[in-house]
C-alpha cells in the first residue's frame, strides 16, 4: 500500500492548465455499439431505451438517472442479458418520462441556460444536433464542449454530486454516444457555479501548510473545530452554508490548496486509496451495516477520474484531480468529518473471499439492483487492478470491498 509523505515543496500552486499529464493505462473499453455478443447487444438496446424514455433528472429534478451507471457496472462485471433486463426494470420504476422544456437552446445562447433544470430535454436535443454537425463523432462532441471554448464544461462536471463526470466515464468505458450526450446535458443542467474555483486562478494560492499527503490534510480537517457550529447534521444542505454565508470558504480553500502535487501519478494513486478510506474506513465497527450515501460518491467519482485520465487532453489532468479533491473535501465536511482509520480495512478478515466473491455479491445479492452498491464495488476492484492490490500483503482494496459487500444494509448520512 502506498505511503503518505510530507511535502518538501513550499508551494502548492501550479498553472490551472498545466500540460503535464498523469500517465496510466486505459481501462478496458467495451464497444457495445458494434459488438455481436448477446450481452453487449442487450446493453446497447437498454441504454437506447433509457435515452429515449427517461429524463436525466427525476423527483422534482433533484435526483439523477443512474441507469447507465448500474447497467454499465453490471455488464463489465459479467452480468448476463436476463440480469441486465432485470436491473433495467427495477431502476426504471423510479425514473420519469421526459418533459417538454420552456424552449430550445442553440449554439448562440446555450450558456445562457446553464443550471436551469427545466431545459434538460432541450440540452439533450441541442447536443444531439451538434452530434450531427460533427459527423456523429461523439468524442469530437465531448472534446469541443468539455475541453474547448471559453467555458469548458469539465469545470462543472462535479456539480450534482459528480454524476455528470460519472456519466462521462461510462460513456467512454462503453463507447456509447447516448451516454455521452446525457453527460453533456446533465453537466449543463445541474451547473451550480463550482466552476469558478477551477476556472479562476485567483482561487489557487500558495498554502501556509503544504503537504503531499491527503490523509494528513483530512486528519487536520477532522480535528478542525471551526466547522462544528455550522455543520450540526450531515447532508448536502451544508454546502451552501460552507461555501456561502457561513464564512468557511477561505478555510476550505486553504485546505484545498495545501495539497501539493509534486508527483501527480503517485498522489493520484494515493487519492484513490483515500477515497476508499473515506468510504469504508469511516464506518464504525459496531455499525458496519450503515454506509454514508454521500461519501460513496467520493469513491465513484474517483473511479470516473481514473477512467478519464488516459482518454482526455493532458492539459486537464491535474485540474480534474484537483476538482475531485475539492469535491471530496467539501463532501467530507458536509458529512460531519467522521473519524477514519486504515485499521478498519486492514483488520477485516477476508475468510477466503476473493474478487470472484465480490463480483457475485454485486450481481446476485439482494443489493445487486442498487446502483451505488454495485458502482462502489466496481470502483474498488478497478483501483485494485490499476495499482496492484494482488501484490499487496494487506490487500486493502479487496478487504474494503469484501467488508462493504458483506456488511452493507442501508445508506445513511442524509441528516
Amino acid at each position: 500500500m502506498s505511503t503518505f509523505l510530507p511535502s518538501l515543496n513550499p508551494w502548492s500552486w501550479f498553472p490551472a492548465r498545466k500540460t503535464e499529464g498523469i500517465d496510466i493505462p486505459s481501462v478496458d473499453i467495451h464497444d457495445v455499439e458494434s459488438s455481436p455478443d448477446e450481452r453487449a447487444k442487450t446493453l446497447k438496446h437498454l441504454l437506447r431505451a433509457n435515452h429515449a424514455n427517461h429524463a436525466i433528472l427525476f423527483n422534482h429534478k433533484r435526483f439523477h438517472n443512474h441507469m447507465p451507471h448500474i447497467l454499465g457496472s453490471a455488464y463489465i462485471l459479467g452480468a448476463e442479458p436476463d440480469h441486465l433486463k432485470h436491473v433495467y426494470d427495477v431502476e426504471a420504476r423510479t425514473l420519469e418520462p421526459w418533459q417538454d422544456p420552456p424552449g430550445e437552446v442553440s449554439r448562440h445562447d446555450w450558456q445562457k441556460y446553464l443550471g436551469d433544470r427545466r431545459y434538460e430535454r432541450a440540452f439533450v436535443d441541442f447536443f444531439t444536433d451538434e452530434l450531427v454537425r460533427l459527423g456523429y463523432d461523439w468524442k469530437k462532441l465531448v472534446e469541443e464542449y468539455f475541453f474547448q471554448g471559453d467555458q469548458p464544461l469539465i469545470s462543472g462536471a462535479f456539480d450534482g454530486l459528480g454524476h455528470p463526470l460519472i456519466n462521462l466515464g461510462y460513456a467512454y468505458e462503453l463507447s456509447n454516444r447516448s451516454v455521452a450526450i446525457e453527460a453533456l446535458a446533465m453537466t449543463t443542467t445541474v451547473w451550480d457555479g463550482w466552476n469558478k474555483y477551477f476556472d479562476d486562478p485567483a482561487y489557487t494560492r500558495p498554502s501556509k501548510r503544504p503537504t503531499t499527503s491527503l490523509v494528513e490534510i483530512l486528519e487536520r480537517v477532522h480535528d478542525d473545530k471551526r466547522f462544528d457550529a455550522t455543520v450540526t447534521v450531515p447532508g448536502p444542505a451544508n454546502v451552501d452554508a460552507l461555501l456561502g454565508g457561513g464564512g468557511h470558504e477561505e478555510t476550505l480553500l486553504e485546505y484545498w490548496n495545501s495539497w501539493t502535487l509534486t508527483d501527480p501519478l503517485a498522489q493520484f494513486r494515493d487519492s484513490q486509496f483515500a477515497a476508499t478510506l473515506l468510504f469504508v474506513g469511516t464506518t464504525k465497527p459496531d455499525k458496519t451495516r450503515d454506509y454514508d450515501f454521500f461519501l460513496v460518491h467520493v469513491l465513484t467519482t474517483s473511479h470516473a477520474v481514473r477512467v478519464l485520465l488516459p482518454l482526455i487532453p493532458a492539459a486537464f489532468h491535474l485540474q480534474l484531480v484537483r476538482q475531485w479533491w475539492f469535491f471530496a473535501l467539501v463532501t467530507y465536511v458536509t458529512q460531519m468529518r467522521p473519524a477514519f482509520g486504515v485499521r478498519n480495512i486492514k483488520d477485516y478478515d477476508l475468510a477466503g473471499r476473493d474478487w470472484e466473491w465480490v463480483d457475485n455479491m454485486a450481481l446476485k445479492s439482494t443489493h445487486g439492483v442498487d446502483a451505488h452498491y454495485v458502482k462502489a464495488l466496481r470502483a474498488m476492484k478497478e483501483a485494485a487492478q490499476t495499482w496492484g492490490d494482488d501484490g499487496d500483503d494487506d490487500k486493502c482494496y479487496l478487504r474494503a470491498a469484501v467488508r462493504f459487500a458483506a456488511t452493507f444494509e442501508q445508506w445513511t448520512g442524509f441528516g
